[in-house]
Protein backbone atom coordinates (compact mmCIF):
# COMPACT_ATOMS: atom_id res chain seq x y z
CA UNK A 1 0.00 0.00 0.00
CA UNK A 2 2.85 2.37 0.78
CA UNK A 3 4.07 2.05 -2.81
CA UNK A 4 0.69 3.21 -4.12
CA UNK A 5 0.76 6.10 -1.66
CA UNK A 6 4.23 7.02 -2.89
CA UNK A 7 2.97 7.06 -6.49
CA UNK A 8 -0.02 9.20 -5.52
CA UNK A 9 2.21 11.60 -3.64
CA UNK A 10 4.52 11.95 -6.62
CA UNK A 11 1.54 12.53 -8.90
CA UNK A 12 0.11 15.17 -6.55
CA UNK A 13 3.47 16.97 -6.49
CA UNK A 14 3.59 16.79 -10.29
CA UNK A 15 6.77 14.70 -10.16
CA UNK A 16 7.42 11.82 -12.53
CA UNK A 17 6.18 8.50 -11.16
CA UNK A 18 9.18 6.28 -11.82
CA UNK A 19 11.17 3.62 -9.95
CA UNK A 20 13.82 6.01 -8.70
CA UNK A 21 11.34 8.52 -7.24
CA UNK A 22 9.17 5.82 -5.64
CA UNK A 23 12.28 4.28 -4.04
CA UNK A 24 13.31 7.68 -2.66
CA UNK A 25 9.94 8.13 -0.98
CA UNK A 26 9.97 4.62 0.48
CA UNK A 27 13.52 5.19 1.79
CA UNK A 28 12.40 8.49 3.34
CA UNK A 29 9.93 6.54 5.48
CA UNK A 30 12.79 4.53 6.95
CA UNK A 31 12.00 1.38 4.99
CA UNK A 32 14.20 -0.36 2.47
CA UNK A 33 12.32 -0.42 -0.87
CA UNK A 34 11.44 -3.76 -2.43
CA UNK A 35 12.73 -3.89 -6.01
CA UNK A 36 9.99 -6.23 -7.21
CA UNK A 37 7.15 -4.18 -5.73
CA UNK A 38 8.59 -1.01 -7.19
CA UNK A 39 8.93 -2.49 -10.68
CA UNK A 40 5.47 -4.05 -10.48
CA UNK A 41 3.88 -0.75 -9.50
CA UNK A 42 5.58 1.21 -12.26
CA UNK A 43 4.61 -1.45 -14.82
CA UNK A 44 1.00 -1.45 -13.60
CA UNK A 45 0.78 2.34 -13.76
CA UNK A 46 2.31 2.60 -17.24
CA UNK A 47 -1.11 2.43 -18.93
CA UNK A 48 -3.07 4.27 -16.21
CA UNK A 49 -4.18 7.89 -16.28
CA UNK A 50 -4.02 8.61 -12.56
CA UNK A 51 -6.27 11.69 -12.80
CA UNK A 52 -9.02 9.66 -14.48
CA UNK A 53 -8.59 6.80 -12.03
CA UNK A 54 -8.99 9.19 -9.11
CA UNK A 55 -12.09 10.80 -10.62
CA UNK A 56 -13.79 7.44 -11.12
CA UNK A 57 -12.72 6.00 -7.75
CA UNK A 58 -15.39 5.16 -5.22
CA UNK A 59 -15.01 7.33 -2.16
CA UNK A 60 -15.68 5.75 1.21
CA UNK A 61 -17.86 7.78 3.56
CA UNK A 62 -16.01 9.66 6.25
CA UNK A 63 -16.55 8.37 9.76
CA UNK A 64 -17.91 10.92 12.17
CA UNK A 65 -16.48 11.39 15.60
CA UNK A 66 -18.58 10.22 18.52
CA UNK A 67 -20.68 12.82 20.26
CA UNK A 68 -19.57 13.70 23.75
CA UNK A 69 -21.64 12.03 26.42
CA UNK A 70 -23.99 14.21 28.35
CA UNK A 71 -24.28 13.87 32.09
CA UNK A 72 -27.57 11.97 31.88
CA UNK A 73 -26.15 9.57 29.31
CA UNK A 74 -23.14 8.81 31.47
CA UNK A 75 -25.42 8.25 34.51
CA UNK A 76 -27.54 5.81 32.52
CA UNK A 77 -24.52 3.88 31.33
CA UNK A 78 -23.05 3.70 34.85
CA UNK A 79 -26.43 2.44 36.17
CA UNK A 80 -26.46 -0.26 33.48
CA UNK A 81 -22.92 -1.28 34.42
CA UNK A 82 -23.92 -1.54 38.11
CA UNK A 83 -26.90 -3.74 37.19
CA UNK A 84 -24.64 -5.99 35.10
CA UNK A 85 -22.18 -6.30 37.98
CA UNK A 86 -24.99 -7.19 40.41
CA UNK A 87 -26.35 -9.78 37.98
CA UNK A 88 -22.88 -11.29 37.51
CA UNK A 89 -22.44 -11.52 41.29
CA UNK A 90 -25.83 -13.22 41.67
CA UNK A 91 -24.98 -15.72 38.93
CA UNK A 92 -21.62 -16.45 40.55
CA UNK A 93 -23.29 -17.08 43.92
CA UNK A 94 -25.90 -19.31 42.30
CA UNK A 95 -23.09 -21.30 40.67
CA UNK A 96 -21.33 -21.70 44.01
CA UNK A 97 -24.46 -22.86 45.77
CA UNK A 98 -25.01 -25.59 43.18
CA UNK A 99 -21.64 -27.03 44.12
CA UNK A 100 -22.76 -27.59 47.71
CA UNK A 101 -26.18 -29.03 46.94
Amino acid sequence: MEYVYAALLLHKLKKEVNEENVKKIIKATGTEPDEIRTKSLIAALAEVDIDEALKSAVVAPVATSPVAQTESTSKKSSQKEEKKEEKNEEEALAGLSSLFG
